[in-house]
Parts: structure tokens; sequence; C-alpha cells
């Protein structure tokens, strides 16, 4: 196995055996759930807000490659 894969199954197990915990009342982590929930929700904000500016703006060298492309064929 290479090196990605051990990781992965590493991350997986850890997060299997943590669900079964929580599942059965013990907490792992040293956090509120509030804590928690408040957290998630920024760090989904954030992704959401720069995936959305990243795919709807041509940004970078090949996105404005793209857009002359576009406007030049009259597709936009």
């Amino acid at each position: 196995m290479d090196k990605g894969t051990i990781i992965r199954t590493v991350v997986l197990v850890v997060a299997l055996v943590n669900q079964l915990l929580v599942a059965n009342g013990v907490s792992t982590l040293p956090f509120s759930s509030d804590e928690i929930e408040s957290f998630l929700t920024g760090a989904f904000t954030v992704v959401a807000t720069l995936v959305a500016w990243f795919k709807n703006n041509y940004v970078t060298s090949k996105g404005k490659a793209q857009k002359e492309i576009i406007e030049k064929e009259g597709l936009k």
C-alpha cells in the first residue's frame, strides 16, 4: 500500500472509533457542542464562499484565457 492509502485508512478508523464513542455517550473532544457547531458553521461558510467566488469568476490565468475565448466566440 502507498502512503496516501495508509493515511486515509488511519483517518477513517479514527473517525469510525470516534463515531462509536459519541454514539455511546462518550465525548472524545474537549469542546462543547456549541463550540463545535459554531466552528463547523463558520468553516462551511468560508469554504462555500471561496468555492463560489473561485468557480464563478475568472481568477486564474487559465480562467482569464477561457473568458477571452468565450467572449471572442460570442458564447457569453
